[in-house]
């Protein structure tokens, strides 16, 4: 069972979120401000972090900026906000996902299950028979960068690197399609598992994350390349 820890002061909102979660099979835990996010955070060890941004003691973006530099546990936020320099900040700061209030209870959960679904699907990769053949196959390189997707490790010139769950996602699915070009709706698609208003945004931000950890100058990148007019390839 996935652990989801909900972090809202809008109680009757808390509630709404924590009985749909409950009613899809999932542990939840709540917190109603910041400082009780982190803490919560440390200590539960949750699968998922639903985060508001508007939040008294610690705002969200700053609860996401503590967590991001201790744990890759996938962030979620939300926000009453909806100017896209606020979803960009959100991004910047660690968060794998924005949703934008008000939003549907539907969008909530196929966001959560997304999320969820690649880590499950991982899992049963590892207990597979063919455990020993998978691993074989899932060791990516090029550009002096080795990912393995079952152990879910990467390393670039033998050292390695931290990375979000998207952030290694992404760079997992350009590395397996190497030298092919995706635009940022296929890449939406192929990594988050959704398409949403705001996805053009969410994947140049990311890719400006993985250039700055694995480019010698991220401002004239030579693994991660835009293709004007088309979108994003790791170079051969």
């Amino acid at each position: 069972m996935s652990k989801i820890l909900v972090v809202d002061d809008d109680k009757n909102l808390l509630e709404v979120i924590k009985y749909n979660l409950v009613n899809e099979g999932y542990s939840v835990v709540i917190a109603e401000n910041g400082t009780q996010a982190v803490e919560k955070a440390r200590q539960e060890k949750p699968d998922l972090i639903i985060l508001d941004v508007m939040l008294p003691e610690i705002d969200g973006l700053e609860v996401c900026w503590i967590l991001r530099k201790e744990m890759s546990i996938p962030i979620l936020m939300l926000s009453a906000k909806i100017d896209e320099i606020d979803k960009v900040v959100g991004l910047e700061l660690g968060a794998d996902d924005y949703i934008g209030k008000p939003f549907s209870v539907r969008e909530l959960m196929a966001r959560v299950r997304a999320t969820l679904r690649r880590g499950q699907l991982a899992e049963q990769k590892n207990t597979s028979k063919a455990k020993d053949q998978i691993e074989q196959r899932t060791i990516l390189k090029g550009h002096e960068l080795e990912l393995d997707t079952v152990r879910h490790n990467v390393s670039l010139k033998g050292v390695p690197l931290t990375l979000t769950p998207k952030e290694f996602e992404l760079l997992a699915f350009l590395m397996r399609y190497k030298g092919q070009v995706f635009g940022r709706e296929q890449l939406m698609e192929k990594v988050w598992g959704y398409t949403f208003d705001g996805s053009k945004r969410t994947v140049d931000v990311h890719i400006r994350w993985l250039r700055q950890k694995i480019e010698e100058n991220p401002e004239k990148p030579k693994i991660l390349i835009t293709i004007i007019g088309f979108g994003y390839k790791f170079d051969n």
